[in-house]
């Protein structure tokens, strides 16, 4: 391929880009590649086809093409083709690649080799599951990876399982004064065992809720009552929600909570909070 010819497919590989044909342009940009794969304007190549086929969800070849890019590209400057390679390395569970692309973009790491188990502070990401989306929080493991901490109430998701999320938020949560980013899920990274259960629980006080929560999560389950989901239209999502002004209160009653448990143990555990006086249960049930 002559350095003319590599120009007007390059030209082709934008037009491509710019109308969001990322499989015809990620394969121009390789046809360039393939001929000039270190000319000074190359980096961006490399990238703009990793990227390409990011969005394409093809994460092999997205790991493959971000190599090179991130190979190209100064490092500890926070240059984005490092997050991309890293968000495809830990897709693809090379841990060796993740570790090196999260230090060349910046980021100090916990010690050791292998998966990254970190704490990364907390974050909500939006699951997306067969053209249902839900906002939940997580504990981040690592820059791209984090623990579902609510009982989903999307049909199939579940408490505990870990997902990848994407790098650019998309709208914030805040509690308490302080801001949270919400990300969007790119891929589910490992199921959870916990399956997800319903149960009609009555309390006098609001504070007896709280108790039946706290005794979940003290075991590692999930607890939520239902009184804690909110539906939001997508403008709404997207933008900053103030969680304390659209969060209701726990309160006294009957009510549905929504538990992640063995159902043996769920039982074992309502029958304990229910031992104190004026407290009962009935109707637990796995969802679905």
């Amino acid at each position: 391929m002559e350095k003319a010819e590599a120009k007007a497919v390059l030209k082709q590989a934008r037009e491509a880009w710019d109308a969001e044909d990322w499989l015809r342009s990620a394969q121009l940009y390789e046809q360039v590649l393939a001929h000039f794969p270190d000319e000074e304007p190359s980096a961006a190549w490399w990238y703009d086809a990793a990227l390409a086929y990011k969005f394409l969800r093809d994460w092999a070849k997205a790991h493959e093409l971000g190599r090179e890019a991130a190979a190209r590209s100064p490092r500890g400057e926070q240059d984005p083709a490092f997050w991309n390679l890293g968000v495809a390395a830990t897709i693809q569970r090379d841990w060796v690649t993740a570790r090196d692309a999260w230090e060349g973009f910046g980021i100090t790491l916990p010690g050791g080799e292998g998966e990254i188990n970190g704490a990364f502070g907390t974050a909500c990401v939006r699951l997306h599951t067969d053209g249902e989306r839900e906002v939940v929080w997580i504990e981040r493991l690592c820059p791209t990876r984090g623990r579902v901490m609510n009982v989903p109430a999307t049909k199939g998701r579940r408490f505990g399982e870990i997902v990848v999320h994407d790098g650019e938020p998309t709208g914030e949560r805040t509690f308490n004064g302080q801001t949270f980013a919400v990300f969007d899920e790119l891929l589910l990274f490992e199921a959870s065992p916990l399956p997800t259960l319903h149960v009609t629980v009555n309390a006098p006080e609001a504070s007896d809720v709280d108790a039946l929560v706290a005794s979940f999560f003290a075991q590692d389950f999930g607890a939520e009552p239902a009184s804690g989901f909110h539906v939001l239209c997508s403008c709404c999502s997207e933008g900053t929600v103030d969680w304390g002004e659209v969060s209701t209160p726990t309160h006294g009653g009957s009510q549905q909570i929504w538990l992640a448990a063995p159902e043996q143990q769920a039982r074992q555990l309502l029958d304990a909070w229910a031992a104190d006086g004026g407290r009962t249960w009935s109707g637990l049930e796995p969802t679905g």
